[in-house]
């Protein structure tokens, strides 16, 4: 908890509130929920999905791509994984306007999973993957979800926390 606090006193110093960001995205049978994020943008910049933008840095607020670089913008979900609403491992939510994303993964049956904190698409490309690309990563993870699959996504997140790639903000 002390993680939480510092964030918290560095956003609240360099960029003011709100500390948090609250955002409706899909979840488990395409459910709505309000996932809860540390605020890494500018006040006031809307739902654009980051690899929609071309230069998202000039969205970040001070803090915003330290915090994003470290995943540290993602802690605040913990709340959502004590609410049930997600995982630790499973898709990453979707946005309410990323409808070729929500088509597929109900085509595919992945939409039947809780969303997660991190995901095997997002340990093999994260935003440099497209859509499709994303789904079949998805789509393997429905078909091979073990123990062992999570605790691997779990090892390879931690990893590239430190040594961060396919990050294209």
């Amino acid at each position: 908890m002390p993680v939480y606090f510092i964030i918290f006193l560095t956003i609240l110093l360099f960029d003011g509130f709100p500390i948090l960001f609250k955002q409706d995205r899909f979840g488990q049978n395409n459910s709505t929920f309000s996932i809860y994020k540390f605020r890494t943008m500018k006040n006031n910049i809307g739902d654009i999905p980051t690899h929609l933008v071309g230069d998202s840095k000039m969205m970040l607020s001070k803090t915003g791509l330290l915090l994003r670089k470290l995943s540290f913008d993602e802690l605040p979900q913990i709340f959502n994984i004590i609410k049930g609403d997600m995982v630790f491992v499973g898709p990453r939510p979707a946005l309410h306007n990323q409808y070729d994303l929500i088509e597929l993964r109900t085509e595919k049956g992945i939409h039947k999973l809780k969303p997660g904190v991190t995901g095997w698409a997002q340990v093999n490309g994260r935003d440099e993957l497209s859509i499709p690309e994303k789904v079949n990563f998805e789509n393997h993870y429905l078909h091979h979800k073990s123990f062992l699959l999570d605790f691997k996504i779990i090892l390879i997140t931690v990893v590239q926390i430190f040594i961060p790639k396919g990050v294209s903000h």
